[in-house]
């Protein structure tokens, strides 16, 4: 009986997608809000004291660290 011949396994590759990573404000101010970006009007909202946006959104993070009363919380 003829010994069967082994193919390699195929390298399938599986793409997985990283979460999105986020940045949190803390407003030293108010804890519900709006805020407004004046160069476009977009709209950032406060909740219980706190603002989060994604890390690669460079206008809103340029935005919230010009912001008189926001810090950025570190995580």
């Amino acid at each position: 009986m003829a010994k069967p011949t082994e193919t390699p396994a195929t390298d399938e590759h599986t793409v997985i997608e990283p979460t999105p990573e986020f940045s949190t404000f803390r407003d030293t101010v108010y804890t519900s809000r709006v805020l407004i970006v004046p160069e476009t009007g977009r709209t950032l909202t406060v909740a219980q004291g706190q603002v989060q946006v994604k890390t690669a959104d460079v206008e809103a993070i340029t935005f919230l660290k010009s912001h008189p009363d926001l810090q950025s919380l570190k995580e």
